[in-house]
């Protein structure tokens, strides 16, 4: 992340020097993408480690200068290395170089080039010489026949060339032949959101709100030149007060985006414009907006290569910001006048608002009502980005002698862009009706948006709520939902009976104000409460917020669904429960806010992983993170999940990775119970990859967490089981005894079968370790028998390291082998690897034809790498970061027989049977917008 080289390149400079150790290589990729500044870090390092490196980078005018990058290739050559070539050549090498006559003759042309060849080969007697050529399109003729002739006859241990050409979207490149015969082209792929982030933060010293940053890749498709002066421009001008406002264009831009639009008749570049403003344009639209001609400025618009119309009458710009740059660069009044005409034919509610509001920049009632219509249409159907761009545009449209109108619309803006992840814009929203505000009901929504807006992070808000409270002065409507905050505030920081109680009096207060939907929320939080310490009134609790929604359907909280469903988690009916989140996520996941659908997500990948279901759990734990990641926030639900997911159906280095970043996470917003969470499952980790020492102290951690906490169920956090059988690998069997015996007893008070079971397994493990091993083995047969799925094959595990240690082989196999065949067929990669491996060193084959044995992981991140992906991709892809890649691509190594990417790519060209249990699956759909 804090990588000295360019942003998000580093796998790209990795995969370019191990080419260059070989071979040559050509970035290609559109201007801006970053391909000088990937060729000067090359260059840099090579010249830092003593190698001979000549460089060149011609502009377009340099191309009728003859030998101009020849001349710039050579000016550092020593002229005692010229003084050795023969007379001839030298005679024709400074023609060319301009020290003499210019080389006319077919015989002088050939001299040069044969000077250029032997000068070359001198250079690279202590090493291979680098060329460095940036932007291959511009060298000049008589240079490029010389270095073509060059590249042909010196071979890769003599002559590197690094070279880069600016190559359209989709094209190949054109100059190839300049370079030698194995170059290996090298696509410059756009930048990724969260790398855009990183570049602005880098160059510009401030860290630019997500919105305007999504806007500033989006606009910039991906491009970092672009980017850069887009997050300057916005700098300079002022982050737009709310979503979906124009970014500005700088005039540098557009003038370099534009420099062919004065070809262009007024007409087309009238058309152009009402093209740049419309949401989608077509040639139908623009006919209707009064543009009769379009397809003829569309015909020329194309040879200027600016827009194009496609079969279908879309139009199509050339590049998103070519698009930006075309409205920036209009007048205001002409800018007005097509949002005006578009206004009058386009017919879709929520586009026809924009249009008009833009078309009417001043105060106006009538527009202003329009646009609150149009938000409220577009939240309701799932686009809470484009309401809050609406609600705002009415809050300033909205005149100012209303000045609580205003504040109400700037409001619902504000809470539309929490809904949509828009922290910063929610925040700004929030924090100007705050100040400006004088009535005590907005000041409280206000300061219920900043709370939500907060996410985790609420331990540091304690005199909002308290500021807030002295707002309702006494007001029940206004008061209960502010006790909820309180609740959740005393819940993360780990007084659960403080959150209880304040819980409680929320329910009292909506109960009293008629507020039936507060109230439910209020009572699923108290439920909730109260299930964590065991309190039997949970289902009471529960059973009350059900009758207000049977008498009001419209109180009716997926919080409460959701609670439910984590009953059926904790009574082990996983099924129903996963039913009831499937259902729950399709009902709310186009309406409710980011933050709502999350906590749906991880709930189910939860209930999904304790099902077995590995690989469902991982795509929806991914899911999850991505909503989080695009939204520029921290997540520690999302990366418990994440890493409770990739722990038994993806990889222990991911889920390490989550569980670590998660507990960090946790610690520092103060949130106690996913500080647990996360704590437990890098616990669970640590056990399973061999390190029990580590175990004992996360998990003893864990546990001093669940008693200050007054967590007694031990369905909640599962981490009883684990911590003894790390107790007892450690040699701390009194311990492991004394936790066994205390666990066993609230496990049996409250029903909780399934962590009986497992704490049973640990007892087994207990007795063998306490010199019983025929006791133990007895024990685990009758616990396997009563369990399926994953806690079967852990108890088998179990089972066959006793059998081994009794010299049992046969009988450790045998346990072995069943395990694999659960772990294989419901996905669980890592479980399935560490039988595998246990099968080898027992010297068995886990199956007949075992050739070489990728785990599923590995068969996927070598497919990706196969396909050209460079890591950083292949971590995009897999949701997972460049560090695992990297590990994982060294185990592939290993097993393979290679040492690099271009080996391992030529292995697989030779068929590799994979075994049927263990094909690759599909890659998982993920939402736009982990």
């Amino acid at each position: 992340m804090n990588d000295p080289g360019p942003v998000g390149r580093g796998e790209l400079l990795r995969s370019a020097r191990n080419l260059l150790a070989g071979g040559s290589v050509l970035f290609c990729g559109p201007a801006g993408i970053g391909k000088s500044t990937l060729l000067g870090a090359l260059a840099d390092e090579r010249e830092a480690r003593g190698d001979t490196v000549l460089r060149c980078a011609p502009a377009e005018s340099d191309r009728r200068l003859p030998f101009v990058c020849l001349i710039d290739l050579l000016v550092d050559v020593a002229d005692d290395v010229l003084a050795t070539l023969p007379p001839p050549l030298r005679a024709a090498l400074d023609a060319a170089l301009l020290r003499g006559e210019h080389p006319t003759s077919d015989q002088s042309r050939l001299g040069v080039r044969l000077a250029v060849l032997q000068v070359l080969q001198l250079l690279s007697d202590p090493g291979p010489v680098l060329l460095v050529i940036d932007d291959l399109q511009w060298v000049d003729r008589p240079s490029a026949e010389v270095l073509a002739f060059v590249a042909r006859r010196l071979t890769g241990d003599r002559l590197r060339v690094l070279a880069a050409e600016r190559v359209p979207d989709g094209e190949q490149p054109l100059h190839r032949s300049l370079c030698p015969p194995d170059v290996a082209e090298l696509p410059v792929p756009p930048l990724t959101p969260r790398d855009v982030a990183r570049l602005l933060l880098r160059d510009n010293g401030v860290l630019l709100p997500h919105g305007s940053v999504s806007q500033i890749h989006q606009l910039a498709d991906g491009n970092p030149f672009y980017a850069l002066e887009l997050g300057r421009a916005v700098l300079r001008s002022g982050v737009p007060e709310s979503p979906g406002r124009p970014l500005p264009v700088p005039r540098r831009l557009r003038a370099l985006l534009l420099d062919r639009l004065g070809e262009l008749t007024e007409r087309a570049q009238a058309t152009l414009l009402v093209a740049s403003a419309a949401t989608r344009p077509s040639l139908t639209l623009l006919r209707a907006a009064g543009r009769p001609d379009a397809a003829a400025d569309l015909v020329a618009a194309e040879l200027c290569d600016l827009a194009v119309a496609d079969d279908e009458g879309i139009v199509r710009f050339r590049h998103p910001l070519i698009r930006a740059a075309i409205y920036a660069e209009a007048a205001s009044h002409r800018r007005i006048d097509a949002h005006a005409r578009l206004a009058d034919v386009v017919t879709e509610p929520v586009e026809r608002a924009r249009h008009l509001a833009l078309a009417k920049p001043h105060e106006d009632e009538s527009v202003a009502a329009t646009l609150m219509a149009a938000a409220a249409s577009a939240r309701r159907r799932g686009a809470p980005v484009t309401a809050a761009e609406l609600a705002a545009m009415a809050a300033d449209r909205t005149p100012w002698d209303s000045q609580q109108i205003r504040a109400e619309r700037r409001l619902v803006a504000a809470e539309h862009a929490c809904d949509a992840g828009l922290r910063a814009e929610a925040r700004t929203a929030a924090e100007s009706v705050l100040a400006d505000a004088r009535c005590p009901r907005l000041r409280v929504r206000a300061r219920l948006v900043l709370l939500r807006n907060a996410g985790q992070a609420l331990h540091d808000l304690g005199p909002l709520i308290d500021d807030g409270l002295a707002d309702a002065a006494g007001d029940p409507e206004l008061e209960a939902p502010l006790r909820m905050w309180l609740a959740g505030r005393a819940l993360l920081g780990g007084d659960t009976v403080e959150a209880a109680v304040q819980a409680a009096r929320s329910a009292e207060l909506a109960t009293e104000a008629g507020d039936t939907a507060t109230a439910v929320r209020a009572l699923t939080r108290l439920a909730h409460l109260q299930s964590l310490r065991g309190d039997p009134a949970a289902r009471e609790t529960v059973a009350r917020a059900i009758e207000i929604v049977e008498r009001d359907p419209h109180a009716e909280s997926w919080e409460l669904e959701r609670h439910q469903a984590v009953v059926e988690l904790h009574d082990d009916e996983l099924q129903r429960a996963e039913r009831r989140l499937l259902s729950l996520l399709r009902k709310v996941e186009e309406t409710a806010a980011v933050e709502d659908t999350v906590a749906i997500m991880v709930t189910l990948a939860e209930v999904q992983s304790r099902a077995g279901q590995c690989r469902r759990a991982v795509e929806t734990a991914r899911r999850a993170m991505t909503l989080f990641s695009e939204a520029g926030v921290s997540c520690p639900p999302a990366l418990y999940v994440a890493a409770l997911a990739e722990t038994n159906g993806g990889s222990v280095e991911a889920a390490a990775e989550y569980a670590e970043r998660g507990a960090r996470e946790s610690a520092a917003v103060g949130d106690q119970l996913y500080l647990m969470r996360n704590l437990a499952v890098l616990g669970q980790v640590q056990l399973t990859t061999g390190d029990a020492p580590a175990a004992v102290e996360t998990l003893c951690r864990v546990g001093e967490i669940g008693r200050r906490m007054d967590i007694r169920d031990p369905a909640v956090v599962r981490w009883q089981a684990d911590l003894a059988e790390a107790l007892v690998a450690t040699g701390a069997l009194e311990d492991a005894r004394e936790l066994i015996g205390q666990t066993s007893k609230q496990a049996l008070d409250f029903g909780r079968h399934t962590v009986m079971a497992n704490l049973e397994r640990s007892a087994a493990l207990l007795a063998v370790a306490s010199g019983l091993p025929s006791d133990g083995v007895a024990r685990l047969r009758d616990i396997a028998d009563g369990q399926v799925g994953l806690d079967r094959a852990r108890t088998l595990i179990a089972l066959a390291g006793v059998e081994r240690r009794c010299r049992r082989r046969a009988a450790a196999r045998a346990a072995l082998s069943e395990a694999y065949e659960i772990c294989a067929a419901i996905s669980a990669t890592p479980w399935a690897e560490r039988v595998r491996d246990e099968l080898d060193r027992a010297g068995a084959q886990s199956r007949a034809d075992h050739t070489v044995a990728l785990t599923v992981a590995e068969q996927r991140v070598a497919e990706l790498v196969r396909a050209g992906s460079t890591n950083r991709e292949v971590a995009a892809v897999l949701f997972i970061s460049v560090k695992t890649v990297e590990a994982t691509l060294s185990r592939i190594y290993r097993k393979v027989g290679v040492r690099s990417r271009t080996e391992l790519v030529r292995a697989m060209d030779v068929p590799v049977p994979v075994p049927a249990a263990r094909q690759p699956e599909p890659e998982p759909l993920r939402s736009q917008a982990v």
